[in-house]
């Protein structure tokens, strides 16, 4: 009996996707709605200028979505008619979302610069993910989400993303007050 309930609890818990691997991270439906709706700033290191990279679609999406995206990037002096700036440390607004499009070994340096401007989030775009920069993140007060795509995520949650028969995992028999109808 012990073991079945014990079964029958790993299951619901690998359901609702909330078993603990000990990896710093915000990944929960309900942590990830609640970033994406209070932290309107999306600052994007690694912003590119060339439309068919992937950090350029996303932030082009965000930006066509109500968000402020501010491109972080040496090699461009502006991307998707928005200012861009060389790092983190120069942008003279508040930034809330640290949207990092670059090499899992950059991404400490870039947790370090995240803390040092106030930010809220340090997201690390799909395919980055370091533990210790989230720990880090994590410790300073900021929620930390790894191997996640923004744009993606906020389809998946506030978008009509499952009207066009994808699986969002997100069940409800209310309507969504965020879509025009």
């Amino acid at each position: 009996m012990y073991y079945d309930e014990m079964q029958m609890q790993l299951r619901e818990a690998l359901f609702n996707s909330q078993v603990n691997t000990g990896t710093p991270m915000s990944d929960d439906i309900q942590t990830l709605r609640r970033i994406l709706r209070e932290n309107r700033v999306i600052a994007v290191v690694g912003l590119s200028a060339n439309w068919y990279r992937p950090s350029y679609f996303a932030a082009k999406y965000m930006l066509e979505h109500g968000y402020t995206i501010v491109p972080v990037n040496p090699a461009y002096k502006e991307v998707l008619g928005q200012k861009c700036y060389a790092s983190l440390r120069e942008i003279p607004a508040k930034v809330d979302i640290v949207d990092c499009f670059r090499k899992t070994e950059e991404i400490p340096a870039i947790a370090e610069d995240a803390i040092a401007i106030g930010a809220r989030v340090l997201w690390q775009q799909l395919g980055v993910k370091n533990e210790d920069a989230a720990r880090k993140a994590e410790a300073a007060g900021l929620d930390s989400v790894m191997d996640r795509c923004v744009k993606i995520e906020h389809a998946r949650l506030f978008g009509g993303l499952n009207w066009a028969g994808v699986n969002t995992k997100v069940i409800s028999a209310k309507r969504p007050r965020w879509l025009p109808y």
